[in-house]
């Protein structure tokens, strides 16, 4: 499988920074973010990589050269006038007979690739998108998905910002060489709104949703930011080879307002405290995971995409606030029957309505969570159950009508005193 990583922008943002170097060669934690990229894809064995240079190109294949002190093999394609985020591709598609990555050549990561690819053979995706959630999704472009991670478009940073899930494209992507197939001219092309768009009608255009640690260095600011999360381990940290620490979150009474079932998205608010709770869990390099019981589903209540609308607005009163969840579960069934409107396929006895673990467990395998060091909060005593059945510590958040059992040990009143207490602050 080859990889083309795009080297060839001018760095107009960076320049102060970059003192007449391309980017790419941006020292990062004492080497080129180049070269963290090329290391990154050689441990994996993806050695068959082409590089895209313009701006400064010499500079870049003279420092590179042709990828042996790396274990690789590099090869170059150099832009005689600037093609934008997909033009290239028109000139090597001859050279493309599988499946390969393009990757924008100012990221700093570290990623599981073969995950990446796995999950874009099992879909049998012409494009797959590397997305994850960010701080600051209220100025960004959102990739819209459907509930199977299929991508329908993107909320451009102009366009209101009511309920969304929060995915950016990362600049890391999987492609078939079909996807590039009626590319005719070497020309200017932007990959999403051009090249990706005209696909997506196709039903074959994924976006693959990833806690790793993926940042553009593109800015002074960036750049100072991937320096310092290089040195302190959260860079390497994050890549999915490595057990993870989650903090699972119940979701009403814990992160919005207890008001019985919330059946409509506009009847949702968050408590006074939880975003800036969840923006801690971000910063502290655990995950932030949501399972929630959801008997709407089962009892005619809500239907699924009503309750993805309703998840959707949640992400965006937390975005709104520099906070993110790194994914949501939900269990829709109920055991119980009776109720007008039902849906018998849901009313069913589950392994995922907590108190039984079903979600944890179901998080920890996608996200290869380390159980025994993460915490299950909620408010109530199902899911401090469910977190010891999962083998996870656990926290009650207090409601006035919460009950308090004396097997409860660590009791908090919000969500922020809990995040307190374990982080600081």
């Amino acid at each position: 499988m080859k990889t083309i990583i795009m080297a060839g922008g001018k760095g107009t943002r960076i320049a102060d920074v970059a003192g007449g170097l391309p980017k790419g060669l941006l020292d990062v934690a004492g080497k080129p973010v180049l070269v963290r990229q090329i290391e990154c894809l050689a441990q994996q064995g993806f050695c068959d990589i082409i590089v895209t240079i313009g701006h400064l190109g010499e500079k870049v294949q003279k420092e590179l050269g042709d990828g042996s002190a790396f274990g690789v093999n590099l090869t170059y394609y150099r832009e005689e006038f600037p093609l934008g985020t997909a033009g290239a591709l028109a000139a090597l598609k001859d050279e493309l007979s599988d499946d390969f990555f393009l990757i924008n050549g100012d990221l700093v990561f570290d990623l599981d690739f073969q995950r990446f690819a796995d999950f874009h053979r099992k879909n049998n995706a012409l494009v797959t998108l590397f997305v994850h959630p960010n701080n600051h999704p209220y100025d960004s472009e959102l990739v819209v998905t459907d509930r199977y991670d299929r991508v329908t478009g993107w909320l451009g940073r102009e366009e209101e910002h009511y309920a969304y899930k929060n995915r950016v494209n990362a600049g890391v992507h999987l492609l078939s060489p079909d996807a590039i197939k009626d590319l005719k001219q070497v020309k200017k092309i932007n990959l999403d709104k051009e090249l990706i768009a005209s696909l997506i009608d196709t039903g074959r255009v994924y976006a693959y949703n990833s806690t790793e640690y993926v940042k553009d260095m593109g800015t002074p600011d960036r750049f100072e930011q991937v320096n310092r999360d290089w040195l302190s381990g959260k860079v390497s940290a994050r890549n999915l080879h490595v057990k993870q620490k989650a903090v699972f979150l119940d979701r009403d009474g814990t992160v919005n307002e207890y008001k019985g079932f919330v059946t409509r998205a506009e009847d949702l608010s968050l408590i006074e405290g939880s975003a800036q709770a969840v923006a801690k869990i971000n910063d502290s390099g655990y995950l932030a995971v949501l399972v929630t019981n959801q008997p709407v589903i089962a009892r005619g209540d809500c239907s699924l995409e009503e309750l993805e609308l309703i998840h959707d607005r949640l992400e965006c009163l937390l975005g709104e606030q520099g906070a993110y969840l790194d994914a949501i579960y939900y269990c829709p069934h109920h055991p119980d029957g009776g109720f007008p409107g039902e849906r018998p396929e849901y009313k069913i006895p589950c392994d995922c309505r907590k108190p039984n673990p079903g979600m944890i467990l179901k998080a920890a395998e996608d996200f290869n969570i380390d159980l025994s060091q993460s915490y299950m909060v909620g408010d109530s005593i199902r899911d401090i159950k469910a977190g010891k059945a999962a083998g996870c510590k656990s926290a009650l958040v207090r409601r006035p009508d919460s009950d308090v059992s004396p097997e409860v040990l660590s009791v908090y009143d919000s969500l922020l005193d809990f995040t307190a207490d374990l982080f600081g602050g």
